[in-house]
Formats: structure tokens, sequence, C-alpha cells
């Protein structure tokens, strides 16, 4: 399939784990998209946390057999990275000018010329969320509804502005180094699954521990930079008119911050989905306990899951979901604050 636009072209095409990699050139240099599934339906657009990519962010959630059959049913998704942190990235040039959070909204609308995509349904987490909910914000046009996780919206408080900076000199002078994985796996995953001196690490945390090694540092450091000076969106979110729903997360580091979000949104437009036992990245951690309440939020949109089939030991079990959740008012019908926990 051929694209054209005025400000946005295909240096090249590669599969990636099933999808094809779009690397478009825009305002601010080239940017990864990772495409999947057929571009006539309508669109998902994903936007992942501080260093990571569709990958190390999604792969839970999307390679799961209950996502595809919900959201490659309904949509085509296209992965953005954050500049730099595709597979195989080689290290941006430190002179190269460094993008603001609004120059990487922005970026996501040349991206969306490009595939000539009109509305949007959009999937961040954490930092990624952050970016999407900016451009909701600035392009309202183009955006069906927000899907995110461990949201932020404020300015950084003065402890995650220190914490970002120590971050910020580890990856600069030492590269990706043993001190700066630790402080990134703290900020994704629960202390249960990072394991401890008689419990080993999951197999998720060694997967993404090993991706991380992948990472290009100074990239790293200029999307970090970039959150580290974000503006806070919390008064302009009452007028945010898309369909949201947040997910917050209970041993996240962000869970007041995804709160005080939740809080300013209105309240006939957003649902909250609290979930257990789980740190800021569900989509890897435990990725079921998002499809249930991404199925009934879809329905709003009329979009539905073709079959439903499940076995009574899956955590799509109805025995163990909320039974509010279940509801004929709960989300897609009538949103409303829920209550998920899958069991460990």
């Amino acid at each position: 399939m051929e694209f054209s636009s005025d400000s946005v072209s295909i240096d090249m095409e590669t599969i990636s784990l099933g999808g094809k990699e779009y690397l478009v050139k825009t305002r601010l240099g080239t940017v990864s998209v990772v495409v999947f599934g057929d571009q006539d339906k309508p669109a998902l657009v994903t936007y992942p946390d501080l260093a990571l990519n569709h990958i190390s962010c999604f792969q839970g959630l999307f390679f799961s057999p209950e996502a595809s059959s919900l959201l490659l049913h309904n949509f085509c998704i296209y992965h953005i990275s954050p500049p730099g942190h595709e597979l195989g990235a080689a290290p941006i040039v430190a002179d190269d000018f460094s993008p603001s959070v609004d120059d990487l909204a922005d970026q996501i609308v040349e991206v969306l010329n490009f595939f000539g995509l009109g509305a949007v349904m959009c999937m961040g987490v954490t930092a990624g969320a952050y970016i999407l909910t900016l451009f909701a914000m600035k392009y309202r046009q183009r955006v069906l509804g927000l899907i995110l996780v461990s949201p932020l919206c404020r300015a950084p408080s003065w402890t995650e502005w220190l914490l970002n900076k120590v971050m910020s000199n580890f990856l600069y002078f030492y590269g990706m180094c043993g001190m700066a994985k630790e402080l990134l796996l703290k900020r994704y995953f629960s202390k249960e699954v990072r394991g401890s001196v008689l419990v080993p690490e999951s197999d998720i945390v060694q997967a993404c521990r090993r991706l991380l090694d992948e990472r290009q540092s100074i990239n790293v450091c200029r999307f970090l930079d970039a959150m580290n000076e974000r503006p806070d969106l919390s008064e302009g979110l009452r007028k945010l008119y898309c369909r949201s729903l947040i997910f917050v997360v209970e041993n996240s580091p962000f869970h007041s911050e995804a709160l005080h979000m939740t809080s300013k949104l209105d309240r006939r437009y957003s649902a909250l989905v609290e979930v257990q036992a789980c740190g800021s990245m569900v989509t890897e951690e435990q990725p079921h306990a998002m499809l249930i309440p991404i199925e009934y939020f879809l329905m709003g949109y009329g979009l539905y899951r073709p079959t439903l089939s499940i076995s009574p030991r899956s955590p799509l079990s109805p025995s163990c979901i909320s039974p509010e959740l279940l509801s004929p008012e709960s989300m897609g019908l009538k949103l409303k604050p829920i209550r998920t926990r899958i069991s460990l």
C-alpha cells in the first residue's frame, strides 16, 4: 500500500514480529511506526512508556489470544515508538534538536496524516499516556477515545524530578548500566514480580531487562528530559470530551498521579479501573485485567468481540471479575468506577 503526504515519507519497511515497520520522516526526524492488521479498519494508536517500545510495553496485551480476538478484530494497530526507541535504533546525534512533549504530540499528527488517518483510538502507558493526553487536548477532532494506563497529567513533583535527574545522569555518563535498569524496572513492575534475594525475577522482568540492554541511553535521556520539563495538564482535562478509560494501578509509583487525573476528567466521559497487586505496566504484568474493561468500553463505540469462548479457569472468567463490571450500566453503557483483580 502506498501513501502520500506533504510532510512525511517512508524510508523503508521491515517485518517486526508479524507487523510492518514504517520509518516515517517528520519535521522532528524519523519515527518508527509498526503496523499490525488491516489498514481499512479503524485505527488504534499506541505510545509506550520511557525506554520502551511496542515489544517491551504492549506485547503481553496484544499477543494474547483474547486481546487478538477483541482488538485486532476491530482495529488496525499503529505502534508509535518515541524517537530512537525502536529496535536497532542508532544513537541520536547530541547536537540534534531535543524535542519537548509538545513536539512529540505534534509528531503524532504528522504520522496520522501520513497514513491518511482521521480520528483514532489511543492507548498509552505512563509517559506515553501523557503524550497521548496532550495530543488529545491539542487535536480534539483526531481522537475518538483514550485508554490510559498509569497516566501522568501534572508537572513532575520535586521527588520525581530529582529521581529523573539521577536516572538521566546515570544514562548519560554510564549508559544503560545496572542502576539505570533497576530504576526503570521499579518504575514498570511491582515488587512481587521483580523478585528478591529468595525469589527470582519473573520471566517478564528478565525479558524487559534484556530489551533495555538494546536501548541507546542518549535516546532515552532525550525522552526523559522532555518528560521532566512537562507542563501541568490538569486545568484542561475538564474540557476533554472524548471518552476515557483510566487504569489506576495499586503498586505503581504513579498511583496518586493517576487518581488526580481521574478527579479532573469529566465523569460523564471517563471511567476508572483500579488494578490491584500490580505495577505500572499492566499491559505486561497483568494484561488479562485489561480485557473485560476494554471490551465494555468499546461497546460504547459499537465494537464487539467476534466470539467469546473462555475457559472457566481463565482470568476472563466471570468469577474473577467484580460483579458490578458485568452489570448493564458498566463501561460503554454508563461509565463508572470499577475494580478488577487477577488472582496471583
